[in-house]
């Protein structure tokens, strides 16, 4: 404890975003806490936007509510079960996933893999396997880490559940997605996801779990959900960092 005291008075905690002093570790200062977009209340079961009205199992639901999607999940097939996100991609939580990703700010896994496990807890299920989207290799070399394997090897270690980090492949490397729409995204990352031909049978008849830092359309998410359930998974849940979102 004297150790811990005297490295504080050396080496201060300070908020993740803003750099002011905090109270604790791997924390946000109470204004930056403010002006980070979690998401919380109604969500869309697919992919965790916000929705407008009541959270479920509020006064007047129904005992078996209908299931709440947004104008997106229904329109645009998803080929995984259930999705969640801790942000929206928006304002300090735009911030906070840019420096985890281009920024070097490892240190940011911690604390963002926290917020994603609280969001995960409607999808988990036993024996659930966590897996990150993969990055192509020379992408991999550039990056020098996959900020969704890091994000991964949190959760496991928070939700107790277990990972492989390369269950998938990219072995074709894809233009970055910013700027396309959606159709454009989906024939882009269409067929550039396979499963680790080592690693398959960690997924055969098992739930798994896929991790990323930011859901835009759904693309990414979708290519690896259809190589897991081809490869043999029961079921696959999705879980992003950040949230892309039309404004409600």
């Amino acid at each position: 404890m004297q150790m811990q005291s005297v490295a504080q008075l050396v080496y201060p905690s300070q908020c993740l975003s803003c750099g002011d002093l905090v109270e604790d570790d791997f924390g946000l200062c109470s204004r930056c806490w403010r002006d980070t977009p979690f998401i919380s209340g109604l969500v869309c079961d697919k992919c965790g936007v916000p929705l407008m009205g009541a959270e479920e199992g509020g006064a007047g639901m129904s005992a078996s509510p209908p299931t709440p999607l947004c104008d997106d999940c229904m329109n645009v097939r998803r080929p995984w079960s259930r999705g969640r996100a801790a942000l929206l991609y928006e304002g300090n939580g735009r911030k906070l996933v840019l420096a985890l990703k281009n920024g070097d700010r490892q240190d940011l896994a911690p604390p963002a893999a926290g917020w994603m496990a609280r969001a995960a807890q409607p999808l988990l299920s036993d024996n659930m396997l966590i897996a990150p989207v993969p990055l192509h290799w020379m992408r991999l070399m550039k990056r020098r880490y996959n900020q969704a394997a890091l994000l991964g090897i949190e959760l496991s270690r928070i939700l107790q559940r277990a990972i492989c980090v390369d269950l998938l492949q990219r072995p074709r490397r894809t233009r970055k997605l910013d700027g396309l729409g959606v159709e454009e995204r989906f024939a882009m990352i269409s067929g550039s996801i396979r499963v680790h031909p080592r690693r398959r049978h960690l997924l055969i008849g098992r739930s798994v779990l896929l991790i990323d830092d930011v859901m835009t359309s759904g693309a990414t998410f979708a290519a690896a959900a259809e190589t897991c359930l081809a490869a043999g998974a029961r079921d696959v849940s999705v879980l992003a960092l950040t949230r892309v979102a039309k404004s409600i």
